[in-house]
Parts: structure tokens; sequence; C-alpha cells
């Protein structure tokens, strides 16, 4: 396994190095955001271990940087930031798992295994269907590059559908996830939201599927974007 490990405290870099090394690993190291976001697009590295306060470029920026460019190489985020905002940012920004120093090195070794075991499939941090973009983190949808403001319940509907692009969703399926289980919610109110929500996205991205539920799709590209 080759792991690159961007960190600009040169004591721990090395430190990094030989602990990993002795665990049979192969490692590259970078001291600045720059050198290690090169390093990361052209490496063929299996993980990445990545500082948060670098020269040159901040390690949100690297791995922002890599999942806009959908490279999924497992990150695991150092940072001397302890603060729940700030483990939200790293994560939010794309990285897999953040650890805070000082960190215990066993519980390190455990954690990058975990990382090398789910391997590198593809984890956005934008959702998008055709022109539908969802942000999770920032509660932002677009629409063909316009901006849609939607309620909490149809950005939650909208979520749960994105995450299944092309998938026939039933509405049970979507009371089950999309509301409360502990309310009495009436059958019906999945078709007043799913109405909501075409009003806002185009009703061509949005197909019902009689007698089976619902289905997100790309739109065609020459559809004008709602409110046209």
């Amino acid at each position: 396994m080759r792991l690159l490990v961007v960190e600009d405290e040169e004591r721990l870099a090395a430190a990094l190095r030989r602990g990993l090394q002795a665990e049979g690993f192969a490692v590259d190291v970078a001291h600045d955001g720059q050198d290690g976001l090169e390093m990361a697009r052209h490496g063929g590295y299996d993980a990445m271990i990545l500082d948060v306060m670098l020269p040159r470029l901040s390690g949100y920026r690297v791995v922002r940087q890599l999942r806009a460019e959908r490279h999924w190489l497992p990150v695991l985020m150092l940072s001397a930031k302890d603060g729940e905002y700030d483990q939200a940012d790293g994560l939010d920004c794309g990285a897999d798992d953040y650890l805070t120093k000082p960190f215990s090195y066993v519980v390190l070794l455990a954690r990058l295994r975990a990382l090398l075991r789910r391997g590198t499939q593809a984890r956005p941090v934008v959702l998008a269907c055709g022109d539908v973009e969802l942000d999770p983190a920032e509660k932002r949808v677009l629409v063909g590059g316009t901006e849609v403001t939607l309620t909490t319940r149809e950005f939650a509907l909208l979520e749960y559908l994105i995450r299944r692009p092309g998938e026939v969703v039933s509405k049970t399926e979507l009371l089950d996830h999309v509301w409360d289980a502990a309310l009495d919610t009436a059958p019906n109110a999945v078709e007043v939201y799913i109405g909501y929500l075409r009003r806002k996205i185009g009703r061509e991205r949005l197909e019902t599927v009689r007698g089976a539920g619902y289905r997100l799709v790309a739109a065609d590209r020459t559809a004008g974007v709602p409110g046209d």
C-alpha cells in the first residue's frame, strides 16, 4: 500500500514516515498543500494523511479540489483544531476521517486500516443528477447553475431522491425516510411535496412511475431552468 503524508511539521512527518514504513507501507511526504495536491493527483496512492494547516494551500482546499476533480483517494485529516465545527468542516470538505493532535499512533493506524478497507468508491461532497446539484453541508441546490430555494422538507425529499438517481423510489420508502415515523403523516403528503418540488426544479426532472413511485432523472440539457 502506498501512502502520502502531507504535513509541514518536519519532525512529525518524519516520525509518521518511519512508523508507517515499519508497518510495511510505502510512504511519500509533502510539506505544503500545493505539492501535496499535485502528488495526490498523479501518485497513485491508496490513502493520504493530510494536515489542515499547511503552507500555500490548506488541507481543506486540497481535499475540496480533489473531490471537485472526482478524485476519491481516501483522506485522513490531521489537525490541532479540536472544535466540533473544525471537525465538521473537515468532513464536509470531503475528508473521510478526522483525527486531532496530539493523537495515539495506534488509533491512527486503526483508522487508516479502516479507510483502506473501504477503498476508493465515489464519495462526492456535492450530489448531482444531470444539472441538479445538491450540497448537503451548505444546504444549497442549483438547477442549471441557478440557485433554487427549498424548504427543509423539500430539501430532504430531493436529497433522498438524488442519492438514488434513476431509481424508482416508492411513496412508502419516502414516508419512512423523509418524514418522522413518530408522526401520523397522511400518505398524500408525498404527492403534495413532489408537486412542490417539481415546480421548483422542473417537472421533466422528476418522473412518476405509475403504481411504483418516483424517479429523479437528468433533464434534457436544452430544457429551460425553472422560472425561465
